[in-house]
């Protein structure tokens, strides 16, 4: 089990501004790597109700279970690799049973009965990311309901400087900064949307 704090900026983009930083930062798109995200909560969204949020990401074969929550500087995220076994019984629903562990017990101070989080979905990204001094500048393109989008993320160690450098980012590649959320809010909000 590891914890970490998330401080990142992110910022929808067209097709038209992704491909321009690819331009601009000389990538292909041989250079993106795949990555899978699947997520879960409960029938009535427990853990969305308290802005927090519960994925599986599978990348270069391995599992690792993510607890996300409000931390006054980011996002508190709490990590849990899985055997291959146990993420395949989290995604089938099987027995409706979470896996022991830290992730678990966190879940548990939250007031959600852990046994209730079912997996509602995926959402597959082509991630290209580079080191940036301290921070990682990350191009998503992301799939996900029938539905794609583009995204550029900043993940920085200091919010203050890594905000004006994120800003002029936009700046200098004539992109509007837009409020952006963050994936599975994206993909539970079409979720919903398309249920409706």
């Amino acid at each position: 089990m590891t914890q970490e704090i998330e401080i990142e900026f992110k910022n929808l983009l067209t097709k038209n501004e992704f491909e321009l930083l690819m331009k601009r930062f000389n990538i292909t798109s041989k250079e993106f790597t795949s990555q899978e995200n699947y997520y879960f909560d409960t029938v009535s969204f427990s853990l969305k109700d308290k802005h927090s949020a519960l994925r599986i990401r599978k990348k270069q074969d391995k599992y690792i279970l993510t607890l996300k929550q409000p931390h006054e500087q980011g996002l508190l995220e709490t990590h849990q690799e899985l055997t291959d076994e146990q993420a395949f019984t989290l995604l089938n629903n099987e027995g409706r049973k979470m896996v022991e562990g830290h992730v678990k017990e966190v879940i548990a101070t939250l007031g959600i009965n852990p046994n209730e989080l079912q997996y509602l979905g995926a959402l597959k990204t082509d991630r290209f990311e580079f080191i940036d001094n301290d921070n990682i500048l990350v191009l998503d393109h992301s799939f996900y309901l029938n539905y794609e989008d583009y995204e550029l993320e900043y993940e920085v160690k200091d919010p203050v400087t890594g905000k004006e450098k994120f800003l002029e980012i936009l700046k200098q590649n004539n992109i509007p900064l837009r409020t952006t959320k963050h994936k599975i809010q994206r993909f539970f909000e079409l979720k919903e949307k398309k249920e409706d």
